[in-house]
């Protein structure tokens, strides 16, 4: 099974900074690079990918963002969200919630590791329970 997800900055920063393969966030990351997962992004979470990840208190390579990002951009889809008006706990969580309203089907999760900043939707995942999905679907 192929997905679309919106993947939140922290499951990348957690994934970057994992020494475990076995992490559900390496294995995101690892299956979107794959072509199993479709990233979906709109220039705002590009434009936050880029500030955090070259963050120097992470320490991540120039080489490994920009390599990441283009990766994003080459084989994701941009999305020019309708603003919803929608509130949340943290404003730099919205572009990301706007961009899964957008693009909302069956087959669109909004990938994150803090679900509880997001309003409590079947398409809010944790990397654990997408990659669940993805396994679950794989093996009907």
């Amino acid at each position: 099974m192929i997905c679309c997800a919106v993947i939140d900055t922290n499951v990348l920063v957690s994934a970057l900074l994992s020494g475990r393969e076995d992490a559900a966030t390496v294995q995101v990351l690892g299956r979107m690079i794959a072509g199993e997962i479709i990233p979906v992004y709109s220039n705002a979470i590009i434009k936050e990918y880029r500030e955090v990840l070259s963050r120097r208190k992470f320490g991540f390579s120039g080489a490994l963002v920009e390599y990441l990002l283009s990766a994003v951009e080459k084989y994701g889809v941009l999305v020019d969200p309708s603003p919803s008006g929608i509130l949340l706990p943290d404003r730099k969580d919205l572009p990301f919630y706007e961009v899964v309203l957008e693009k909302r089907d069956d087959n669109t999760y909004l990938v994150t590791g803090n679900t509880r900043h997001f309003p409590r939707e079947p398409f809010v995942v944790t990397p654990r329970e997408l990659l669940d999905i993805l396994d679950t679907a794989a093996s009907s």
